[in-house]
């Protein structure tokens, strides 16, 4: 037991550190011993299993006790999502122009992609009235979200007991997930030594400017153009912020590859934030459907990576027209490890690219996979964050109160 408080007493981040450094080498020593990717597989596992219930009972708690009247940063929460989105794939269409890129076609990807935009807001819409308990069997958080908001609402005039109920279980549930928090350097291990001792780092050569210009536009956006978007709200030094976001959340991000499961985590952070749980049990869940700033960058590179490998001429008028298109994709894309990916046929569609030649870009996206939806995965759940405390730090400031960061 002293042993297990001193670990305990050893900062989150630091022990995250020390099972990322002890993967890599049980990966390059010991690459048969796949029982220690079990770690990694349970772990992901803990967190997918519990964000849903969380996501439901954390809204319907927050809701009911909301007393009317009450104002919401959830419309500037929104057009933060939505314009940071926007501006990673005009980014990404600058570094695509600045640093064009080629790609290896080969026949391959199998996978069904959807037909249209049209297709993308109606599965979306469909998925927003599923079945409440199928919503959270299947971890489909629009699904979650709007019924928790509606059984919210219509608790509002409740009783006492059924309202503290609720409160015990939304306690029960974040106890619960700090238990498994607190197992994230176990998982991190895990998840490193699999992806060092099956993947290596050899099948990264290929496509190493792809690569570049991928993860040095989400290195812009996170460092760059959603600190300026954050100056904008608070008038404030956004970087002590950012990179508490970019340490808290998206370090733990990047090796879950799976917004979903760092619902938790960013829920966590939020409250270590001092934020209004009223106000992120709600921003936070709905960031990890619609905030997809990484993934509007991959669905736009690899879209005009395509576009000039077979010779096309893309004009700025056209490219801006694939950030548009790219923006409203990457916010129907599921918060799941290659997410983004099946959309890249959709945005290649602009150009008349077969759907033949679209998908083999999807089975070249899962090649570089680890590192592209590693890196697209800690900016969007990074950002989540990032965006709800900038909306409500921005609330603070305008009516007088101290921003508490």
């Amino acid at each position: 037991m002293d042993l297990i408080r001193k670990w305990n007493r050893i900062h989150l981040v630091i022990r995250i550190v020390l099972g990322l450094i002890f993967g890599v080498i049980l990966g390059l020593t010991l690459p048969q011993a796949t029982a220690i990717g079990m770690l990694g597989t349970l772990f992901v596992g803990a967190l997918k299993a519990l964000a849903p219930l969380l996501v439901f009972f954390l809204v319907m708690d927050s809701l009911s006790r909301q007393r009317k009247g009450s104002r919401s940063n959830m419309s500037t929460v929104i057009v933060l999502y939505l314009v940071g989105t926007f501006l990673a794939a005009l980014c990404a269409v600058a570094a695509s122009f600045l640093f064009p890129s080629t790609l290896i076609l080969a026949e391959g990807a199998t996978s069904e992609a959807p037909g249209g935009i049209a297709e993308v807001l109606t599965t979306l819409l469909n998925n927003a009235v599923s079945n409440p308990i199928s919503a959270i069997s299947s971890a489909n958080y629009i699904g979650v979200l709007v019924w928790a908001v509606v059984f919210g609402l219509a608790l509002r005039e409740s009783s006492e007991n059924t309202k503290r109920i609720l409160s015990d279980l939304s306690s029960m549930l974040s106890t619960a997930i700090r238990w498994v928090i607190q197992c994230a350097p176990f998982g991190i291990l895990g998840l490193v030594f699999t992806t060092v001792s099956t993947t290596g780092f050899d099948s990264f050569k290929t496509y190493a400017q792809l690569i570049f210009v991928l993860v040095g536009c989400m290195f812009f956006v996170a460092l760059v153009v959603n600190p300026i978007i954050v100056f904008l709200c608070i008038h404030r030094n956004p970087y002590p912020l950012v990179f508490r976001c970019l340490i808290q959340s998206g370090i733990m991000a990047f090796f879950t590859r799976s917004s979903a499961a760092n619902i938790p985590v960013n829920m966590n952070l939020c409250k270590e934030l001092g934020l209004d749980e009223e106000k992120y049990s709600v921003s936070i869940p709905l960031g990890a459907t619609i905030n997809m700033a990484g993934a509007a960058i991959t669905i736009t590179v690899l879209t005009l990576a395509t576009a000039n490998t077979l010779g096309l001429t893309v004009d700025f008028p056209t490219a801006f027209l694939l950030s548009l298109v790219s923006s409203v994709a990457a916010c129907g894309t599921s918060g799941v490890a290659g997410g983004s990916l099946l959309l890249v046929p959709l945005a290649c569609s602009l150009f008349g690219i077969s759907n033949d030649i679209a998908m083999q870009v999807v089975g070249i996206g899962f090649i570089i996979g680890v590192i592209q939806d590693s890196c697209e995965t800690a900016l969007n759940s990074s950002s989540d964050v990032l965006f709800t405390a900038a909306a409500e730090f921005r609330s603070r400031r305008k009516n007088g109160q101290d921003m508490g960061y």
